[in-house]
């Protein structure tokens, strides 16, 4: 369960004040996997970063019971000093999980070879984006937070990206931002349409998507 209590969150640009979230509230109970709709500069990526713990709320407080991911399309937080194998022990103890475990499931996953010992500064973006992933799926997570994740590597590693993923969501739900209303239908069953601070709940995704929709020929 995520339970949103009066949670605001502002942000600047350019000198202009900006709600992303504006005193909302809001439930999202276990075994519901949600589509995260919204217009560009809606704050969509902004409100997974606050589901996260990865910025904070200016009041109000988010609840969480179970475990949640850090948004999977990021792969901005490891440190380029680090080498991927360190970056994935700094991660196994933050979880608690077995890091030899971790280090061999992510070693084996991500196909980095030599570089999995070298600084993550010196890897491409999307060396990095295979070693994001790699720590996000061996871990086991009660909500994955996906944030336009996009597929790298061959059509055999995105495959393998695509299988293990689903098979996470078998027993994991997720919070996903996407531009793609397909992508949404296939992996979400609700739906949350955020637009100017607010959040609206809907049961069944179709329902956000027309709502979404709806907003974007008002604009």
């Amino acid at each position: 369960m995520i339970r949103l209590e009066d949670a605001t969150k502002i942000v600047y640009a350019k000198n202009v004040r900006k709600p992303i979230l504006d005193h909302v509230s809001l439930t999202i109970q276990r075994g519901k996997s949600v589509g995260l709709l919204g217009r560009n500069g809606a704050g969509k990526s902004t409100m997974l970063r606050l589901l996260a713990g990865t910025i904070r709320l200016d009041s109000g407080r988010i609840v969480k019971r179970g475990k949640t991911s850090w948004p999977l399309g990021f792969a901005g937080s490891f440190q380029p000093n680090m080498t991927g194998e360190q970056s994935v022990r700094f991660v196994a103890r933050i979880y608690g999980v077995d890091s030899e475990a971790l280090i061999a499931y992510v070693e084996d996953f991500a196909e980095l070879g030599a570089f999995f010992r070298a600084p993550v500064g010196s890897y491409s973006s999307g060396m990095k984006a295979r070693l994001a992933f790699g720590v996000s799926m061996g871990v086991e997570f009660d909500y994955y937070l996906v944030d336009e994740v996009t597929a790298v590597g061959d059509v055999n590693f995105k495959k393998k990206c695509r299988q293990v993923f689903e098979t996470k969501l078998q027993s994991s739900d997720v919070v996903m931002v996407s531009h793609s209303t397909s992508t949404i239908r296939e992996y979400c069953t609700c739906g949350i349409v955020l637009e100017k601070g607010k959040l609206s709940y809907f049961d069944d995704v179709e329902d956000a998507i027309r709502a979404h929709n709806k907003n974007m020929k008002e604009s």
